[in-house]
């Protein structure tokens, strides 16, 4: 009787029918367009296993692309603060998680960003939240690195900014070529990293140990 009454007290209440469409705030439509999306691929939208699947994707899409909703003051918030030194700084592999602009497929992988601070330095905490504004979007691999590396000389007028991100890339993995081992590697540099070659190689010497250990 307990199991019996813990179980009815634990299951699920299903939600009615229209609320299962509802698109969350800010995606209006889109449940719709996964329902027509569904049938336009040979599914039938109104089958058990999808009757809520046009509001997950809806909620889903509304993470994946935060990033356009979101600006670069909001994301760093209080989080610079005045320079204690001068050293570089290198914060590694902050994970990321994007959608391709051409196929709308995933790709993702590690990003790692450096810096040599001028006058003020930034919480490291934010540098993974850079990382997520830029590729919370429909993005390139390419411009999610020049877009962190931007958005860090923005903020601090360091004197020199270095962004190398390692990405798989599903739209050659699960399609097209089918490489599925495949990787690439983009960099961004700025300020020092880009005109000295012995702080350029002081960066990427810490980083190719994470990259060996891949």
């Amino acid at each position: 009787m307990l199991y019996t009454r813990l179980a009815l007290e634990t299951s699920p209440v299903t939600p009615p029918e229209d609320a299962l469409r509802d698109d969350p705030p800010g995606l209006p439509g889109l449940g719709d367009l996964t329902r027509a999306w569904l049938s336009a691929i040979g599914e039938d939208p109104d089958r058990e296993g999808l009757t809520r699947t046009p509001q997950r994707v809806a909620r889903a899409w509304a993470h994946l692309t935060a990033g356009y909703h979101q600006t670069l003051a909001e994301v760093v918030g209080e989080g610079v603060f005045a320079a204690e030194g001068s050293e570089m700084v290198i914060v590694k592999d902050i994970e990321f998680y994007s959608m391709c602009e051409h196929h709308m497929l995933p790709f993702y992988g590690r990003a790692h960003v450096a810096y040599i601070p001028r006058e003020k330095i930034l919480g490291l905490s934010k540098f993974a939240r850079i990382v997520d504004l830029y590729s919370r979007r429909l993005q390139v691999q390419e411009r999610v690195t020049t877009q962190v590396a931007d958005a860090v000389e923005e903020l601090l007028a360091p004197k020199g900014v270095a962004v190398l991100m390692e990405g798989i890339h599903l739209c050659m993995a699960m399609r097209g070529v089918q490489k599925q081992n495949s990787s690439t590697t983009t960099s961004a540099m700025r300020g020092l990293f880009r005109s000295d070659p012995r702080t350029r190689a002081e960066f990427m010497s810490a980083v190719q140990v994470t990259l060996r250990g891949r």
